[in-house]
C-alpha cells in the first residue's frame, strides 16, 4: 500500500468516524494499513527481532498520522475562515484540550 493510500485511509476513518459508522468499521479500515505479517531474521535475538517489526510498522503509521493531520489541518483551516465571530479558534481549542488533557494526567498521578 502506498504512502498516499494509506493517507487516505486516515481521512476516511475520520470521514466515517464523523458519519456515525461503528468503530468496528473503522479499526478495520485502519488495520487494512498494517502489514499481515512480518519478514524478521530467523536467528535474531528479541532487540534484532523488536527492531525488525518496528521497522516495518514506522512507515504505515507515519502515514496514517501524516493522514490525521492533513485532515485537521484541512478542517482547522476551514473553520478558522469563519470560526473568529462564532467561537473560539483552533488554536485555542487546542490549547483548552491540551489544558484539560494536563489536568487529567495530573489527577492520575494523586
Amino acid at each position: 500500500m502506498t504512502e498516499n493510500e494509506i493517507e487516505l485511509k486516515a481521512i476516511a476513518a475520520l470521514t466515517a468516524l464523523r458519519g456515525g459508522v461503528g468503530t468496528d468499521y473503522v479499526s478495520d479500515l485502519l488495520g487494512e494499513v498494517i502489514p499481515e505479517y512480518f519478514v524478521v531474521p530467523a536467528d535474531g535475538d528479541a532487540k534484532a527481532v523488536g527492531l525488525s517489526v518496528l521497522g516495518q510498522l514506522s512507515d504505515p503509521l507515519s502515514s496514517l498520522i501524516t493522514g490525521f493531520v492533513m485532515a485537521f489541518q484541512a478542517v482547522a483551516d476551514a473553520y478558522d475562515e469563519v470560526g473568529p465571530e462564532f467561537g473560539p479558534s483552533t488554536q485555542e481549542i487546542l490549547q483548552a484540550l491540551a489544558l484539560d488533557l494536563a489536568r487529567r494526567d495530573e489527577g492520575e498521578d494523586d
